[in-house]
């Protein structure tokens, strides 16, 4: 991942960052998920990324939906 995109948010929960990317594009906030689940024992992260621009209202929007 380059420079222009920052974590804005991690779980566990494949649902839960589908939905939250869902709502961020929804905002035309563009978002990517990177998978670091490991796949033979099922532990590991989910990451959310946005652009650099778009962090505060990314974050606007996931702390009023009281996700993060």
């Amino acid at each position: 991942m380059d420079q222009n995109w920052v974590k804005i948010y991690t779980t566990g929960v494949p649902y839960k960052v589908e939905l939250l990317k869902g709502l961020l594009q929804e905002n035309e906030i563009e978002a990517v998920i990177i998978n670091k689940k490991d796949s033979a024992y099922l532990f590991g992260e989910l990451e959310l990324y946005v652009r650099v621009d778009q962090v505060v209202k990314a974050r606007h929007i996931i702390t009023t939906t009281g996700e993060l």
